[in-house]
């Protein structure tokens, strides 16, 4: 297993034992789970995002700490804050990304997930000039998602 895979694993059981709400001490952390400090910051803003149901808050200096919050919202809200924070234009790398992050999260369907990436993969705009894609895989992914609440899909 990876370190980020233990790194994470930890943090997880401590939000599950301190009821959604842990406080950690980076360099703590680091020498109990023998890593560096760098990979505990790595972990935390790769894996413990907004989209993926988690605040973080950090302060510096002596007595410093990460407090990581596990926010608990409804499918339509946790997707309605996604479609707000893709902007204008997404690479398919970054889509993909979301779209695991939303089908590990229970957001999506592993259904929909392959459709949706389907739809915004650089194969579909094999056609398109490569200046607009990104803005065209934006648009399109916003859509799909507004349909995913519209519909009222919840078998996920």
């Amino acid at each position: 297993m990876k370190m980020s895979d233990l790194v994470a694993e930890y943090i997880v059981r401590l939000l599950d034992e301190e009821g959604g709400n842990a406080e950690i001490k980076r360099n703590e952390l680091a020498v109990t789970l023998g890593c560096v400090p760098s990979q505990i910051n790595y972990v935390i803003t790769s894996r413990f995002t907004p989209e993926q149901g988690y605040i973080v808050e950090s302060r510096r200096g002596g007595g410093g700490y990460i407090r990581i919050t596990r926010v608990v919202v409804d499918r339509t809200t946790a997707i309605m804050h996604i479609v707000g924070s893709l902007g204008d234009n997404i690479s398919a790398a970054a889509a993909e990304v979301i779209l695991n992050n939303m089908t590990s999260g229970n957001m999506i369907t592993p259904h929909d997930r392959a459709l949706i990436s389907s739809a915004v993969s650089d194969k579909a705009y094999s056609s398109v000039a490569q200046e607009q894609r990104d803005t065209l895989r934006a648009a399109i992914m916003k859509n799909m998602l507004m349909t995913l609440i519209m519909s009222g899909k919840h078998s996920y």
